[in-house]
């Protein structure tokens, strides 16, 4: 296949997905091109692809425009400096979340930290912090046998430690009680009966989406968890539902155990995550 037509059914490619509804259908249309030739997006213009690509590429482009997740057809997720394998049963890590990750970042910690991360499912977040502090000691929990499978595999060769447990449980990590240098969650939040993108809506699994009528289900349980585990001036993050910020500072004011609540935004300006200190 000539540059030239790799050009055209890349064209063709974001022309099916623009009317698909797709809301980024050139970058979808190169990143599969580069999947399905086995190359990075930027060297597409660089490489010739073998006889079989139209037949991989079309069929891929026609799944995306049932609305398959990018993610999933691609079989990664980029999620800061770090890419994790995803797919069906576990929740696709947003670049909306990066954001709480940069602001964790910024804190001041000690040499060795102690970080929980809850709800990790792919383990995106946890391995994203534990690229940028190796020496912390990463311990990340969830439920889900189906996301700590690809966890297992995201982690491998790295010294984060996994777990399964029900985040809302009484006795979860008792043994770390007043140590945890930083705690972060990105909890199932979405409040019932929401409308979502038919990604999310079909394929992203509804126990890592839904949280309560109201969104704050699991988050309402994080607080006094977090209250529990972190040290005094211990940092915590919590991401939330858009409509949901003012309740998950009053959450948090109102346990008595934190100062600094702070409500933050993404990127984009939206209301995405609230951040806490363990009051000393």
């Amino acid at each position: 296949m000539r540059t030239r037509q790799l050009h055209h059914a890349i064209g063709a490619a974001t022309e099916a997905l623009t009317r698909a509804g797709i809301g980024s259908p050139r970058v979808d249309a190169e990143l599969l091109a580069a999947h399905v030739a086995g190359t990075d997006r930027g060297r597409l213009a660089l490489i010739e692809p073998g006889p079989d690509f139209v037949e991989q590429y079309d069929r891929l482009v026609a799944k995306r425009v049932e609305r398959v997740p990018l993610q999933h057809l691609i079989g990664t997720a980029a999620f800061g400096a770090v890419t994790v394998q995803v797919g069906p049963g576990v929740f696709v890590p947003r670049p909306e979340t990066e954001s709480l990750l940069a602001w964790v970042l910024t804190q001041p910690l000690p040499q060795h930290p102690t970080i929980v991360d809850l709800c990790t499912g792919s383990g995106a977040l946890a391995l994203a912090l534990w690229h940028h502090r190796p020496a912390a000691r990463v311990i990340a929990v969830d439920d889900s046998e189906d996301a700590l499978a690809y966890a297992r595999r995201n982690i491998g060769g790295t010294s984060v430690e996994l777990l399964r447990a029900d985040v809302t449980g009484p006795d979860l990590l008792t043994e770390l009680d007043g140590t945890v240098d930083v705690l972060v969650a990105n909890p199932p939040y979405i409040p019932t009966g929401a409308r979502l993108e038919p990604e999310v809506a079909e394929h992203d699994p509804p126990h890592a989406l839904f949280g309560g009528k109201d969104g704050m289900a699991v988050v309402t349980h994080l607080v006094p968890l977090a209250a529990r585990l972190l040290r005094p001036g211990g940092f915590c993050a919590v991401e939330h539902d858009d409509t949901t910020s003012a309740l998950t500072v009053e959450a948090f004011t109102h346990a008595a155990r934190f100062v600094e609540v702070t409500a933050r935004h993404d990127l984009t300006g939206r209301p995405r995550f609230v951040t806490a200190v363990r009051r000393g």
